[in-house]
């Protein structure tokens, strides 16, 4: 049984990932902060949750035995966590990258898959930003995950094979849930509210969905090296303006919930100005692997979740948003 260890593996794409790695067949190890507990992750006998920091790279290494492949995820994430200390936000996201790399290939793992992200790219007009777009980064998250991606690429040889991942803005349910994120925060005020606020509505921005992406990082664990070794791959489906995904979000909730219509939108103005129509044409082109679901998949699946009574103080509890629960915690 191959044995995979995942980064953040807890969190938001971690809780939908980890089960399908379980399904696949794979022992997993999940390495994380924990910030947001464990609950999420199914009880499996080929499941091993520690509790640790990346920053430790004794404890990181320790916990890398009989790994053969490790999807790095863990991350203080999202544009807006960078409200929080910058070194704090500095040390995780960067200053231990590239003694994790090389912790984990004198271990001996063989695949070491990095997600980065799409938000690399910043602002572009470009009409397909693709992977050899330049990297404006707008904020410290996007300049700290687009600096990693060389230091991952200095390893690459025949016996450590590295592949980055640039995936779109995440959607749909998870049993960890964000609601901190563009088709989740629209999709929680729709139902919650009744009222959608746009911030700012002109900026493009490529999504995917979560069953999605997490299915592309099982599947990266099983495509030959020489499709994948040393490259770069955008992760995303649907492009539209923040102002198209408050209309998508209005029209499926007021379908899914009858009594809540009309729902309305109001506009903003924003200081997150990231705008870029990204291309996934490579990823289709090299490994024939292409998306399923759609932003009203996503949004229908939220609604389903809601109805189910799955959440609860949505509004207002500061577990659903990741950089309130950074700071509550005084993480150092």
């Amino acid at each position: 049984m191959k044995k995979v260890l995942v980064t953040g593996g807890a969190g938001y794409k971690g809780c939908v990932l980890v089960p399908k790695l379980l399904t696949a067949g794979y022992a997993v190890v999940v390495y994380d902060l924990m910030l947001f507990g464990s609950d999420g992750l199914p009880k499996h006998p080929n499941l091993t949750v520690i509790t640790g920091d990346i920053r430790d790279i004794p404890a990181y290494t320790a916990a890398l035995k009989g790994v053969d492949s490790v999807i790095h995820m863990a991350c203080i994430s999202n544009d807006p966590s960078f409200e929080l200390d910058e070194a704090l936000s500095r040390t995780i996201n960067y200053d231990c990258f590239e003694p994790m790399v090389i912790a984990s290939k004198q271990a001996g793992v063989r695949r070491f898959i990095y997600v980065s992200s799409s938000s690399v790219y910043g602002v572009s007009e470009a009409p397909e930003v693709t992977e050899d777009h330049p990297l404006v980064p707008l904020t410290l998250y996007n300049k700290y995950k687009g600096m990693c991606e060389p230091l991952l690429f200095k390893h690459q040889s025949p016996d450590f094979v590295c592949v980055t991942l640039r995936p779109a803005t995440v959607c749909g349910y998870s049993p960890r849930m964000r609601f901190d994120l563009t088709i989740n925060i629209l999709t929680n005020h729709a139902v919650n509210r009744g009222v959608i606020t746009v911030f700012g509505g002109a900026q493009k921005r490529p999504n995917i969905h979560v069953d999605d992406v997490t299915e592309l990082y099982v599947k990266m664990l099983e495509y030959p090296d020489k499709l994948i070794a040393g490259e770069t791959f955008n992760v995303g489906y649907e492009n539209f303006t923040v102002s198209q995904l408050a209309d998508f979000v209005k029209k499926v909730v007021e379908e899914e919930f009858p009594a809540k219509a009309p729902i309305t939108i109001t506009t903003t103005p924003s200081n997150d100005n990231r705008s870029y129509h990204v291309s996934s044409r490579k990823i289709f082109e090299k490994l024939g692997w292409k998306p399923r679901l759609t932003i009203e998949d996503a949004v229908r699946g939220l609604c389903a979740a809601f109805k189910d009574g799955r959440f609860k103080n949505t509004m207002t509890d500061e577990a659903f948003v990741n950089v309130k629960v950074v700071k509550k915690l005084g993480l150092k």
